[in-house]
């Protein structure tokens, strides 16, 4: 009865927790790294061929964007998750191997054009990212599942984001009985959409995200006002004649926005062009929508349910654009009316973005507005920190005249009184709680003010920390290991595939052990002349 943190100890993004119990080999979440990355990710503790069950918190990249790496690598058990995010992921990972996959293609046409001998090779292809989708394992809120023997789990609404849960895992393995809480990402209340937090009554432990462990969203006595807020801004900015570009996360926040513009439109509050024209371009964004409209019993709060009985969509308005193709991309820049255009990825790391940004950067009378968490080392938190006069985007600098702006009230996590709230719906302290999640300083000031303030026992490990669950001991304290940015070059490349395909060979022949020497003869001798075949 163990737990491994591998990944988002200390950081933000690539959340992933191992379990071993009851024999099996169960992992929370394998998410991408995103913006710059501090600290070294510990391996997983046995080869990804031996992994049974992955569960899955929501389908946000940060937690399911290695799902198909996981696959190309021998992973072949069940994903299971909630139905809404089974249905989000079925798009997102193969808009997100479609990036990636561009990208590699685009740094190989440069580096060629350079001289270069270097090969790029994205991390995963369009093939894995369909073999994660055909092991997606749905299953509904609130619903105990006997995963195996001796280990139940159930997914609960955290109101982060379409599908979002928090996962309670009972387990029971030689007359010992713990259970183990990993909350995913908790979301804020009161949001757009979706249904505020759910509490969970009982754990012997938890892990508890801490993005914003030290921080709060808004002063106690300042009212946030976020459709006021766009409203005001998409008003000044067509009136100065620019355009208005909003980066944002396709899954989520760009639905929020919709919602917010729909009101806007309806109550009347741009007077400087009251018909303004709306893009959102995003073919991903586009995908999602749809999905939010298929689980809108299941997902949506009960403001946005009084829209749908009266017949109004509340993600849909006139003087809405829907692109998908790259021509009708290409065409929003070139068609010089002031107009508010909504395109991914939120952080401006890939996608139709960086062209966007390309085109609208340097117009003074532009404005761009950031509605979501930035990655340190990411190109939205270079722009939202400021102090920058330009950018390069496609090899090009790029000069930073444009207004840049962030719309209060808009994140998507709880802040650090929602986390102490969430956490507080326990009827007693758990024994131990684990904050994941976060970068230092938020993981630290929250972890503090839990133990001095409201008496849990609270630690934050660093990736490769484990700990016995049936005894809460640390059976081992990993220390940081500063990141080495070769060592991440090397795992995204060919030969980082084929040091996974070695330990996939080994973990294949731990199997056969015991097998009959008939056939365990013929696999030596095949591995035998592969190795021929292959030695220099």
């Amino acid at each position: 009865m163990k737990l491994v943190f591998i990944g988002a100890d200390h950081e933000v993004t690539g959340s992933c927790h191992y379990l071993e119990a009851c024999g099996k080999h169960i992992l929370v979440d394998y998410g991408m790294r995103q913006g710059s990355q501090t600290y070294e990710f510990a391996d997983l503790p046995v080869p990804e061929i031996r992994i049974d069950y992955v569960l899955l918190t929501h389908a946000h990249v940060d937690h399911s964007g290695m799902l198909p790496q996981l696959c190309a690598r021998g992973f072949g058990g069940q994903i299971v998750t909630t139905k809404a995010t089974a249905d989000l992921c079925s798009i997102m990972l193969r808009d997100c191997a479609h990036i990636q996959m561009q990208e590699a293609e685009w740094k190989n046409r440069k580096g060629k054009r350079s001289g270069e001998k270097t090969h790029a090779e994205p991390p995963y292809t369009m093939e894995d990212a369909d073999a994660a989708i055909r092991l997606l394992t749905p299953c509904a809120y609130d619903q105990v599942i006997d995963l195996c023997d001796g280990i139940k789990i159930r997914f609960t609404d955290i109101g982060h984001l379409l599908g979002s849960a928090s996962i309670e895992v009972w387990i029971e393995e030689e007359g010992v009985s713990k259970k183990i809480v990993f909350s995913g990402d908790i979301g804020n209340t009161d949001q757009p959409l979706i249904r505020d937090p759910q509490y969970t009554s009982e754990a012997d432990y938890v892990v508890m995200e801490s993005t914003y462990g030290n921080r709060y969203h808004a002063k106690p006595d300042v009212p946030v006002d976020p459709i006021g807020s766009l409203a005001k801004i998409i008003d000044e900015t067509l009136g100065r004649g620019g355009n208005l570009v909003i980066p944002s996360f396709a899954v989520g926040r760009t639905q929020e926005i919709l919602y917010f513009i729909r009101h806007i439109k309806e109550a009347e509050l741009v007077k400087s062009k009251p018909d303004f024209p709306v893009y959102l371009d995003s073919p991903l964004a586009v995908d999602a929508t749809e999905v939010f409209k298929r689980n809108i019993e299941d997902c949506f709060d009960e403001e946005a349910m009084e829209l749908v009985r009266k017949g109004i969509n509340p993600i849909k308005f006139p003087g809405l654009n829907l692109s998908i193709t790259g021509e009708e991309s290409k065409m929003i820049n070139f068609d010089k009316e002031p107009k508010v255009i909504i395109s991914a990825s939120g952080m401006c790391e890939a996608g139709r973005i960086r062209h966007h940004l390309k085109h609208n950067l340097w117009r003074p009378e532009c404005t761009i507005l950031f509605v979501g968490y930035q990655a340190e080392g990411t190109l939205g938190r270079v722009l939202v920190d400021g102090g920058v006069e330009e950018v390069k985007l496609f090899g090009e600098p790029i000069s930073v005249q444009a207004h840049i702006m962030t719309l209060p009230g808009m994140s998507g996590h709880a802040d650090k009184q929602g986390l102490i709230d969430w956490l507080g719906g326990f009827e007693e302290k758990p024994r131990k709680v684990f904050l994941v999640h976060g970068d230092d300083e938020s993981v630290a000031a929250l972890s503090e003010t839990l133990r001095m303030e409201y008496g849990y026992n609270s630690y934050a490990p660093y990736s490769g920390t484990q700990v016995d669950l049936a005894t809460g001991k640390l059976l081992f304290e990993a220390s940081p290991i500063p990141v080495k940015k070769k060592t991440i070059a090397a795992l995204s490349g060919v030969y980082g595939r084929l040091v996974a395909a070695g330990k996939r060979l080994m973990a294949v022949i731990e199997q056969n052990q015991g097998g009959a020497n008939k056939d365990l003869a013929k696999f030596a001798d095949q591995i035998s002349a592969l190795c021929e075949k292959w030695q220099r």
